[in-house]
């Protein structure tokens, strides 16, 4: 490769490998794919070195994954550009079904040059740390929705209707503990269910308690505050929605 003033250059990551392609700067300017390279620290920074030895400015680009930021942050360090984008900005060719890793690192770096590629929010890693909270908390709650769902079809099933108004409060589980199932294989099920219903709330707890102790730390703090103006925002569900107003801001 020749002195090029501008290169831009394209990654397609995965967790071993990262597959990568450049294009020289200008409209004509050569494509050309590099092959791939073990998805290190040490190997980014020795291709990173070799490609800026022979380049006034590089700019960099890939998709988001499942991979993360890593890479991101890496490459600023190293005092360059780079875009992260979502997959489904990335424009495609109507018909183009074949993906590989060459063709997709080839891709991005065209897209890149030609200036045809949205970057996504790039967080922090403390956002991130607070992002993962937050979607931990959100997952328990998926899981103990999931376990509730399964005792109220097995209470439905056998024809045991709880008389009260409100369900899965203090009443209820007094009421749901005082079932006693004929069979032994139904009373081995309700008795497991009961007891994730219990280590699900545990975790809930849990959660929502870290939560409440660091937001006022978080530089987001202002912004959770005025969300729980909004009916139905509490300090709890407001952290994950200010991080989703932040993503859609993508710069």
């Amino acid at each position: 490769m020749g002195h090029h003033t501008e290169v831009f250059v394209g990654i397609d990551t995965s967790k071993s490998r990262n597959a990568i392609a450049i294009a020289d700067g200008g409209r004509g300017g050569e494509v050309r794919y590099l092959g791939e390279f073990p998805a290190t620290e040490a190997a980014i920074r020795k291709l990173v070195a070799k490609l800026a030895a022979k380049c006034c400015r590089l700019t960099f680009c890939y998709e988001a994954g499942p991979t993360g930021y890593g890479l991101y942050r890496l490459l600023k360090s190293l005092g360059h550009d780079c875009l992260v984008v979502a997959p489904s900005l990335v424009p495609k060719k109507a018909g183009d079904r074949v993906k590989t890793n060459r063709r997709d690192a080839v891709s991005l770096a065209k897209l890149l040059r030609a200036d045809e590629l949205t970057a996504v929010w790039v967080p922090d890693e403390r956002h991130e740390a607070m992002r993962d909270l937050s979607r931990a908390r959100q997952a328990v709650k998926k899981d103990l929705q999931g376990k509730r769902q399964q005792i109220s079809s097995l209470m439905l099933r056998l024809g045991r209707i709880y008389p009260g108004k409100t369900t899965w409060g203090p009443a209820h589980m007094r009421w749901l503990m005082s079932q006693k199932l004929e069979h032994r294989e139904q009373r081995i099920v309700f008795e497991e269910l009961l007891e994730g219903i219990r280590q699900e709330s545990e975790r809930m707890e849990r959660l929502e308690d870290a939560i409440r102790e660091v937001v006022p730390e978080w530089s987001l703090a202002a912004v959770v505050s005025a969300l729980q103006a909004v009916r139905g925002i509490d300090l709890i569900t407001a952290p994950f929605v200010a991080i989703k107003i932040r993503e859609q801001c993508r710069h």
